[in-house]
């Protein structure tokens, strides 16, 4: 939009809040980068900082990359920010802030789209998508700055569609402060899993963006250089197939046309084996790593959730055919299930081991508001006030105690060395070697590459090759990977192995949350950490059976 009327000059600070440093962040993957400092830069609130009128100053920063100073909210008239769920106490806090030296508070995304009630301290709320809730708010900050009597609630009815949305303010950005960037294709999924508010969110009809519109996207992510991977941000890339294949070819020409510079990731849901021809255009697209959402390996716990997209093959099968692609699989693994008994522990553990799968994410279970699974928990009482939430909101069939048990024994089968570096050697030896043939010469040699590639390089021999405990495991592995020619298969294998390990470290020590849905990574005092160790200590993780 032009916003041709305006007739203000505004300066905007666009904040995006620090993230907790839990599993989720992969933080303890940074250090192997020189500059790399946070996962990937916030899509939302760099699409609405490209959104604003031309005429307006904008500045950006994302917390997880510097603290905004005192002097960035005295250069500002406003101080938009956009957030999840887990960022409510650093939004809550951007919005004081911004009040002490008199500056308007505005605030939109996910969690105030969600639950607008969380946040009574903001002057303004933009709930909902980019749309006409966002003309309106330009409108308003255009005729004024000053803070309301009352705040001011806007609500999305007419959504712009997202071939409409402008390209990401990539350039308020520096692509080598992020592990990955990051894409937006599509919104919504048709699926409706009980513990998962994207379709009230976004809706259950994906909306997508043109094939040529995306590629335009990622002309100019390159122009920024990124390390090389990018993330799809997509709900579920295949929620609908058709378009879904319509994109990929084009997807395929765009990476042969420039020498196939990015590694792709992206979410997909795990019918995705049952499609051989979606398969083998992602391979060809160069997708390397999918993240599904396999949950739990019990038909039964599936079917309760209404994932019943997983049980249309058994998950150890689809987990087979998906590797066979090249595609190596992050799994998401959820405890605290109302099926969940004595025997979850032996089961999820022989899944982990049978399936190869390296990548885990493991939390209990979490109701996001304007889930089905928040209605049917709020029905019952078994929820749990925000202001109350330690680990999760959701008060399980069996005591906390035995479910966070459950939890860290898991993580700590999954994430022992020896055990971990064997399902990355599987995978070097029957995954990453199914993938397109590609020689690294192909990005050719500038400074910023070499730099980056020398530095990981050494950054991994000197902490897992020297001072790692489990280095044996890691040279193992660093040796089949090298006489396999997959020396970038083997720094995604180290620094991700690094950062698996050293969770497993924090779960043991008491110092980790067990859901990423938490608000925040627990920051115990002195006096209580002897108390969390001795609950998390392992040996004492076996549950009675």
């Amino acid at each position: 939009m032009s916003f041709a009327s305006v007739c203000s000059h505004r300066r905007v600070l666009c904040l995006f809040p620090r993230h907790t440093n839990g599993f989720a962040s992969f933080s303890y993957a940074f250090r192997f980068f020189p500059d790399t400092v946070a996962l990937m830069p916030p899509q939302g609130i760099l699409t609405i900082a490209a959104y604003l009128p031309a005429s307006w100053e904008v500045r950006f920063i994302d917390e997880n990359v510097r603290r905004a100073s005192d002097a960035d909210f005295a250069w500002a008239d406003i101080v938009l920010a956009s957030g999840m769920h887990t960022q409510r106490k650093r939004l809550l806090r951007i919005a004081e802030r911004a009040h002490e030296l008199g500056k308007l508070a505005v605030l939109g995304g996910p969690s105030v789209s969600a639950c607008p009630e969380y946040y009574p301290e903001y002057d303004i709320l933009h709930v909902g998508e980019l749309g006409d809730a966002t003309d309106r708010l330009v409108e308003i900050l255009d005729r004024s700055v000053e803070r309301p009597a009352e705040q001011i609630v806007l609500q999305t009815a007419e959504r712009l569609p997202i071939e409409q949305f402008p390209i990401p303010a990539y350039h308020l950005i520096q692509a080598s402060h992020y592990l990955m960037m990051s894409v937006q294709w599509s919104s919504g999924c048709p699926y409706s899993c009980e513990f998962c508010d994207i379709p009230a969110l976004y809706g259950k009809n994906p909306r997508y963006k043109s094939p040529e519109r995306l590629l335009a996207e990622l002309d100019v992510i390159l122009q920024q250089k990124p390390l090389g991977a990018v993330f799809f941000v997509d709900d579920n890339l295949i929620g609908n197939k058709k378009a879904a294949k319509q994109l990929l070819p084009q997807l395929v020409a765009w990476q042969q046309r420039n020498n196939y510079p990015l590694r792709l990731l992206g979410e997909c849901t795990l019918n995705l084996a049952q499609d051989k021809e979606l398969l083998s255009l992602m391979r060809e697209a160069y997708f390397t790593d999918i993240f599904f959402g396999v949950e739990s390996p019990e038909a039964d716990a599936l079917v309760a959730m209404d994932k019943h997209q997983n049980v249309r093959m058994p998950v150890r099968d689809a987990v087979k055919i998906i590797n066979s692609y090249g595609i190596g699989l992050h799994a998401g693994i959820i405890l605290g299930l109302d099926t969940d008994d004595d025997t979850t522990v032996d089961k999820l553990n022989r899944f982990i081991d049978e399936s190869q799968i390296p990548a885990l994410g493991i939390n209990v279970l979490y109701a996001p508001p304007k889930t089905a699974l928040w209605t049917r928990l709020e029905t019952e009482g078994r929820l749990i006030p925000i202001e109350r939430v330690v680990e999760s909101n959701v008060v399980f069939k069996d005591p906390e105690a035995v479910v966070m048990a459950r939890w860290a024994q898991v993580i700590d089968h999954a994430f022992e060395p020896a055990a971990l570096f064997g399902r990355f050697l599987h995978n070097i030896e029957h995954t990453y070697a199914k993938r397109l043939p590609l020689p690294l010469g192909r990005l050719g040699l500038s400074w910023n590459l070499l730099r980056n590639g020398v530095f990981a390089l050494l950054a991994v021999l000197f902490y897992l090759g020297i001072v790692a405990s489990y280095r044996v495991h890691f040279w193992r592995m660093f040796v089949a990977a090298v006489r396999a020619g997959q020396i970038d298969a083997m720094i995604y294998v180290s620094t991700m192995a690094y950062h698996f390990i050293r969770f497993r470290d924090d779960v043991r020590a008491g110092q980790a949350q067990a859901c990423i849905h938490s608000e925040a990574a627990r920051a115990i005092s002195q006096e209580l950490r002897p108390v969390y160790r001795n609950r998390y200590r392992p040996a004492q993780l076996r549950v009675a059976h």
